[in-house]
């Protein structure tokens, strides 16, 4: 199976990756297991290839909105990261979004909510992005209580007891 946090290149790289596979024959379903996605996704694929070719599962320019900092004004960022924060009037060198936005905006002029400047500061290479752990065998106090399937039915009303009308 396939990373499942791949950046633009690397999903364009799998879907062509895919593409090759389909063309030599192998099913959407052996796709679909081999890089990591659904039976669907491997089906999209395989209807855009027959229906526009190859070309259209390249990657597309990112549409949103512009960036309100210019790509000149972005290249400065890292730079006031690296000063760090008490030298822009913090009390400690610690940097937080809401004062590194703070800082964006006495500097250029332009107000970012702290959310956003983390996903700027992910972007220029300043933080890592934060990865979701999933905990494989959670400790016993916080796993669920085992119930007997009967105990379970006879609270949900699902058995009645004999003689009950």
């Amino acid at each position: 199976m396939i990373e499942t946090s791949l950046n633009r290149d690397g999903m364009e790289k799998r879907r062509l990756e895919a593409v090759q596979d389909l063309l030599q024959g192998l099913t959407q379903s052996n796709v679909a297991r081999k890089f990591g996605v659904s039976r669907t996704t491997a089906s999209r694929w395989n209807r855009a290839l027959r229906q526009k070719g190859a070309d259209s599962l390249r990657k597309r320019r990112a549409t949103g909105r512009p960036s309100r900092l210019t790509r000149e004004q972005l290249q400065l960022i890292p730079g006031l990261f690296a000063q760090g924060a008490l030298v822009h009037g913090f009390e400690d060198n610690r940097w937080t979004t809401s004062r590194l936005a703070s800082v964006i905006e006495s500097r250029f002029g332009v107000h970012y909510d702290h959310d956003h400047v983390g996903r700027l500061m992910q972007k220029l290479g300043l933080r890592e992005p934060r990865l979701r752990t999933r905990i494989q065998n959670p400790p016993a106090e916080f796993a669920a209580p085992a119930y007997p399937r009967a105990a379970f039915a006879a609270v949900a009303g699902l058995i009645v007891s004999p003689g009950a009308a």
